[in-house]
């Protein structure tokens, strides 16, 4: 067997075993490595690329909403945290404690940040006086710690990167404007630059974030049909201002109480990339997001001009994301690294193609060979990445369309969830029994009300009582 198809038959078949091809993938693209502390990984160049671009592009789109960066402690007192009850409740299986400065044991224990909404609110108290001083808009790039029973590279670890808003305003019509602001920045940041499509909506009270009045989600359909909450937009109400006493003089010289937001997306955002658009031969980033657009492969590269005109190409294409592949592995190897990590375009080039005044462009997605006049190069390469990141879009949402169901009985909801991959729309009636009945059925959970959905029956698909609440279920990561 050649090296060149062991790089690729290195990895399961997604059919085979979906779970066993998103791991190969991920450490045969070499975007991780496991490390000797438990439960957290190493992010390699590759996969902290992809992240620095996700930084990048949500960062710019934070700050044209006129969202600015801060930095808190990585350290949350226990009695901070104790003042706003369901948070502590929420989080309290997953907190790691520091017990321990040196050798000498800490007077009060201190938490690890598994978020930090109660640094954002001590901090709020202090900062915030007058209606003056309102709205604040701030955003943290951090890591945070939740000490998860089970991990999986980027989906769940105990430690992983992410971003975390947290605003506070005058009005809670403004802090509900806000939080379904930043739920769009996140819907129209995966559909345009990740190609994702996604379901926004609302969690229900159980499943909604500890101490929020309401959580918003987006919700994308992985290539098996599970969801991967991608990120999420909170509306606090005044419920943690009161907890922390956060009080402003209005206008007309009262005090009143703040209403805040939280909204955050993390690393797992790079595993929905993985799942969503990857393939038996790994990796398959969107244009807009690949830390490497173009990746020239020079053939016969010892002859004369192969080396100068690849250089030379990359040169003319320095307004993309390029690179020249001069190494002295074999053209076929370079091909399946190519694939492998996800690149979304090749370019071929050797005597014969010089000769020719051409050179191959191949896609990674579809692996349609492009024949490009080398002067015409610049012009044809944007061509393809447009189109490429268009149709990789339009792909994932005819995917996750096709794999939308309804259900208007229980025998039929369960019978899809069990033989079907994908969600289920089905009427409930708002009680939780029925939300955890179907969950215990069927291990299936709510992972949205869609915006604007209309209803598809008037009872719940469960106990078939009265119901006028849409809700998509699915299995869920």
């Amino acid at each position: 067997m050649s090296k060149d198809k062991k790089l690729v038959e290195a990895i399961t078949s997604m059919e085979e075993d979906f779970a066993q091809w998103y791991t190969d993938v991920v450490k045969k693209a070499e975007l991780i490595e496991y490390s000797s502390v438990k439960g957290c990984m190493v992010i390699k160049p590759a996969g902290y690329a992809i992240w620095e671009n996700v930084q990048k592009e949500l960062d710019r789109r934070f700050k044209e909403t006129g969202v600015e960066n801060v930095c808190m402690p990585l350290f949350i007192p226990e009695s901070l945290l104790q003042k706003e009850k369901d948070h502590v409740e929420g989080f309290a299986p997953e907190v790691a404690w520091v017990t321990h400065g040196g050798l000498e044991p800490l007077q009060e224990r201190l938490c690890v940040r598994p978020t930090s909404e109660t640094l954002f609110c001590d901090f709020y108290a202090n900062d915030i006086q007058s209606y003056r001083d309102l709205p604040r808009l701030y955003n943290q790039w951090c890591s945070v710690v939740r000490w998860e029973k089970t991990t999986r590279p980027f989906l769940r670890s105990r430690e992983f990167l992410w971003q975390e808003g947290h605003t506070a305003h005058a009005t809670a019509e403004e802090a509900e404007a806000r939080t379904v602001q930043m739920l769009n920045v996140y819907a129209d940041f995966c559909e345009q630059v990740l190609a994702i499509p996604v379901i926004k909506g609302r969690k229900t009270d159980r499943e909604k974030f500890a101490g929020a009045e309401a959580t918003y989600t987006i919700e994308a359909m992985m290539h098996d049909g599970k969801a991967l909450q991608s990120g999420t937009s909170h509306n606090f109400g005044d419920g943690f201002a009161r907890a922390f006493d956060i009080q402003y003089t209005d206008r007309d010289n009262t005090l009143k109480y703040v209403h805040q937001t939280s909204w955050g997306l993390s690393t797992r955002i790079i595993g929905a990339i993985i799942m969503v658009h990857g393939d038996d031969s790994g990796l398959v980033l969107p244009p807009a997001i690949a830390p490497t657009q173009v990746v020239i492969i020079p053939i016969q590269q010892r002859k004369e001009g192969v080396l100068e005109t690849a250089a030379e190409l990359a040169k003319r294409l320095s307004g993309f994301r390029v690179k020249v592949d001069d190494s002295d592995k074999s053209p076929g190897w370079k091909f399946s690294e190519q694939e492998m990590r996800g690149f979304p375009l090749r370019v071929e080039i050797g005597p014969r193609d010089i000769e020719q005044g051409q050179c191959v462009i191949v896609r990674r997605d579809t692996r349609e060979k492009i024949t490009c006049r080398l002067e015409e190069i610049e012009k044809k390469v944007k061509e393809t990445l447009d189109r490429m990141q268009a149709e990789m879009l339009e792909r994932a949402r005819a995917h996750m369309e096709s794999h939308i169901y309804q259900a208007g009985d229980y025998e039929t909801f369960q019978k899809i969830l069990e033989e079907k991959p994908g969600f289920v729309r089905a009427m409930w009636c708002g009680d939780e029994a029925c939300e955890l009945k179907i969950k215990e059925d069927t291990t299936a959970t709510s992972r949205c009300m869609p915006f604007g959905a209309k209803p598809i029956g008037d009872r719940c698909v469960c106990c078939g009582k009265p119901a006028n609440r849409l809700v998509v279920w699915g299995k869920a990561y």
